[in-house]
């Protein structure tokens, strides 16, 4: 996926990168679309380039999507709409359709004022970086029409869109299983699996209870889905489900509940997925986390003779290194999980068929299946500065090497300055949380005092 453009109105924008205007996306969609249509890039299986565009539920994608196809029908590339429909899917009907590309409106589990867009390749992977760089490179060039309008590229909608994506994330699920006899409760956010994230399910054969499926354009991510999933988890046992499933807005992330109502984060999902290929003889190679992966998962697979990488914080970095690796099973506790084996990119949906694969095999709850890992206490201090510090310098070494001779092997020390803030993120983890705690704050202490340190006077 490339970068994001956030802010319809110009808000929220990120720092060097331009507000997602209409006149924004379509010169984005000529530059696009003329990179994608040279054969070296992306070769045609069609008469002439095509790009598949899908779209969340907030209402300026009807915008943006009008503004995108327009600038790739400049550039004299076709375009194939499915409206909305989550961002694996998109990824996965390109590759199905044989394009040149698909591109997603979506800002995931942003608010509805924000939105972005994701670019894929014809393969269903992120763009190559040299190729994304390409069409950023001609932003500041002036478009150009072709000299007839014959060179145009022309629009059709996909009518069978969301059917073959259902059936791809079906095929997923064991040949022969079934959920029937499962009451699932299944939060939709109000976003892009409004419609297949309930269908998938009742089609397996589960009783569905659906919530945050009624998108009006405004309230996607609003108190619903994989990103405040407490609504979820008190549907489950106001319903007397065994089950809940939260996504986010645009499919990718999630969350789910037990029968009483406890959530489980991504590294305990992640856990279940690898615990039932591994007692199935099917787990190839080992685990992709992130910096931020609960120590007690790294100790546990260990326990289990199953190699563990971590990556950057980004589902896109545990993607790079999955593939650097030739493994399969990766993610963070946020709820991106991949499945390389299921699909090249992560899909809630999919993820969420291999849970409950895991646990209807086992006869289990989320909270019996997992039992074997209890995670650790996590506290997160953010420190704002006055200043940049200097990580390596002496007394914020000293800090941390206190703390880890104190947690003796037994958790983790995290340092991780923001990207977008002027913030420095300590983590501790570690078995006792009080301890952890006055751990982390004894570092932060650190940090402060070597920034003001070096602020002038």
């Amino acid at each position: 996926m490339t970068r994001k453009y956030f802010g319809t109105d110009g808000v929220r924008g990120r720092v060097g990168e331009p507000p997602i205007t209409p006149d924004f996306v379509l010169k984005l969609g000529y530059c696009a679309g003329k990179v994608l249509s040279r054969a070296d890039v992306a070769p045609p299986h069609r008469d002439r380039p095509a790009v598949l565009i899908g779209k969340d539920t907030r209402i300026s994608g009807y915008m943006l999507e009008s503004a995108l196809e327009s600038g790739l029908s400049a550039a004299g590339v076709d375009t194939l709409l499915v409206g909305p429909m989550p961002t694996p899917g998109v990824a996965f009907l390109a590759r199905a359709l044989r394009l040149s590309a698909g591109v997603m409106i979506s800002a995931s589990h942003n608010p509805f004022e924000d939105n972005g867009i994701k670019f894929f390749s014809g393969d269903g992977m992120k763009l190559p970086d040299a190729v994304e760089s390409e069409i950023e490179s001609l932003l500041d060039a002036p478009m150009t029409l072709p000299a007839t309008s014959a060179h145009l590229g022309k629009a059709e909608r996909i009518a069978d869109a969301e059917g073959r994506y259902l059936e791809f994330c079906k095929n997923t699920f064991p040949k022969h299983g079934s959920l029937r006899g499962l009451k699932l409760v299944v939060d939709c956010a109000h976003g892009a699996n409004h419609r297949v994230g309930i269908r998938i399910f009742q089609e397996l054969g589960a009783e569905v209870v659906a919530i945050g499926s009624q998108p009006n354009g405004t309230n996607i991510n609003d108190g619903v889905g994989a990103t405040a999933p407490k609504a979820m988890a008190r549907a489950v046992v106001e319903h007397r489900a065994d089950f809940g499933v939260a996504f986010d807005g645009d499919g990718d992330r999630l969350a789910m509940a037990d029968r009483d109502g406890t959530l489980f984060d991504g590294d305990q999902l992640l856990y279940a997925i690898v615990k039932h290929r591994s007692q199935a003889d099917r787990l190839r190679g080992g685990v992709v986390g992130t910096l931020m992966t609960n120590f007690a998962l790294e100790r546990r697979l260990a326990e289990m003779k199953v190699p563990f990488a971590r990556a950057k914080v980004g589902d896109r970095y545990v993607l790079e290194t999955l593939v650097e690796r030739g493994w399969e099973c990766g993610g963070e506790n946020s709820g991106h999980l991949l499945c390389l084996d299921c699909h090249s990119t992560g899909d809630a949906i999919i993820s969420a068929l291999q849970v409950l694969a895991a646990v209807v095999a086992g006869g289990q709850g989320l909270a019996d299946y997992t039992r074997e890992l209890t995670l650790l206490p996590q506290v997160l201090v953010n420190v704002r500065l006055p200043g940049k510090p200097d990580l390596q310098a002496a007394p914020i070494r000293e800090a941390v090497s206190r703390v880890e001779a104190e947690l003796a092997g037994r958790g983790r020390v995290l340092l991780r300055p923001s990207g977008t803030e002027p913030v420095v993120r300590v983590m501790v983890e570690g078995e006792d949380e009080g301890n952890v705690r006055t751990l982390a704050e004894s570092i932060a202490s650190a940090v402060r005092d070597a920034a003001t340190a070096h602020v002038p006077g």
